[in-house]
């Protein structure tokens, strides 16, 4: 079996369209049958990716449906990105790797095969991305840090370290932390969130408990469940010492730990067979001791630190450019709003004047007068003279 035959969130960001086209072809009996039966190279070759043509025609209909959507949804997703400038040409092609863009309207072999192939390899590098993205937030973390301590005067910032060395400190005394897997791990489960005796484990039983949706395996999210007690030792939410993103990247590291050495068939789901077999090895008994965040080497050196502060640096340069050219055209756009103004003035004064010379006539009983203030009869004067002179 696959990952992608699973309902659990992904973390990919067409997650929602994966699962809801699963969910779709597993109405099909056919598809059902073959996806069941289907191994995980049959998934990655493409050979289920043929069954679509078997499938009933509502199935059908409704994957249409759903393409569309996912089309549109990506097209407003662009949108905002392009309009914010924050996608480059790469990258905008890489939002339509798991459809066919070139078929907007229809759901075809192709598109599943893309859809699975898109899937499987973003998962195998979605690990190493949460990774890179963790690196990022602790080199940002260490960037404003030194930042904060250069703003201080001597003693303030002198005062400063030693208060941020004492919470390091603080953070690293917890209780011991079980190597994640081993029976030690386990046990602690089985006794504090499962209430049973510890002396009664089971392997088989524990993991009934806590296959959560009942579908024969543990997947990643089913795994991480299992390592809360051992994370709450390290992390509280309320300590100002404890770094909650931290704690998730402490959680991925435990969840890639157990899967290296259970996941045999390395498809990111644990069989019972895989599970049962990972107790006969000599770690689960006797396992290292785990090391911590804290125990490990940082996970940037200062050169990487040096690279991420330039980069940094110019995307603030960047960013300071386009508010200078913003100010600018919003100052020009003022300036335009002025003029705009200074004529919608100009222009109502024209027409108070022009109202108040006509009741000032009305009044005195002037005879009208023309557009340009001169009266009327003398217009007519002026006509009968010229017809005269021609008659002449």
């Amino acid at each position: 079996m696959s990952a992608v035959k699973h309902h659990s969130d992904t973390g990919l960001y067409y997650d929602r369209y994966l699962r809801e086209v699963i969910e779709v072809l597993e109405t099909d009996p056919h598809f059902r049958e073959k996806l069941q039966t289907a191994n995980t190279e049959d998934i990655k070759n493409g050979r289920l990716s043929k069954e679509l043509d078997l499938v009933g025609h509502h199935v059908r209909t409704r994957l249409d449906e759903l393409k569309r959507q996912e089309v549109s949804r990506l097209r407003m997703l662009l949108k905002a990105k392009l309009d914010s400038l924050q996608m480059d040409h790469a990258s905008l092609l890489k939002q339509f790797e798991h459809l066919d863009p070139h078929n907007q309207n229809t759901f075809e072999a192709k598109d599943l095969e893309l859809l699975i192939s898109t899937a499987t390899k973003d998962l195998e590098n979605y690990d190493a991305e949460r990774h890179d993205e963790f690196k990022r937030y602790e080199m940002l973390k260490e960037h404003e840090r030194r930042e904060y301590l250069k703003g201080l005067d001597q003693e303030k910032r002198e005062k400063e370290e030693k208060r941020m060395e004492e919470l390091k400190d603080k953070h690293r005394k917890h209780p011991k932390v079980n190597a994640p897997g081993s029976v030690a791990q386990l046990r602690e489960v089985w006794e504090e969130t499962d209430g049973l005796d510890p002396t009664e484990f089971n392997p088989k039983t524990f993991f009934k408990l806590h296959d959560a949706n009942g579908d024969g395996v543990l997947d990643e999210q089913e795994l991480e469940a299992l390592f809360a007690k051992e994370l709450e030792k390290v992390y509280d939410p309320k300590n100002e010492e404890d770094d909650m993103m931290e704690m998730e990247e402490e959680r991925l590291r435990m969840r890639e730990h157990v899967m290296k050495n259970v996941d045999i068939n390395q498809d990111r789901l644990v069989s019972l067979e895989e599970f049962l077999k990972s107790t006969d090895k000599k770690e689960f008994n006797n396992p290292k001791e785990w090391d911590t965040l804290d125990d490990t080497k940082p996970v940037f050196t200062e050169a990487e630190l040096q690279r991420f502060e330039a980069e940094l640096h110019t995307k603030e340069e960047e960013l300071g450019r386009r508010a200078e050219s913003l100010r600018q055209e919003q100052d020009l756009l003022k300036e335009r709003g002025k003029a705009l103004e200074a004529q919608r003035r100009e222009y109502q004064q024209a027409v108070l004047e022009m109202s108040q010379r006509k009741e000032k006539q009305a009044v005195e009983g002037q005879p009208p007068t023309g557009p340009n203030g001169e009266l009327q009869f003398h217009q007519e004067m002026q006509k009968l003279e010229d017809q005269g002179k021609r008659d002449r």
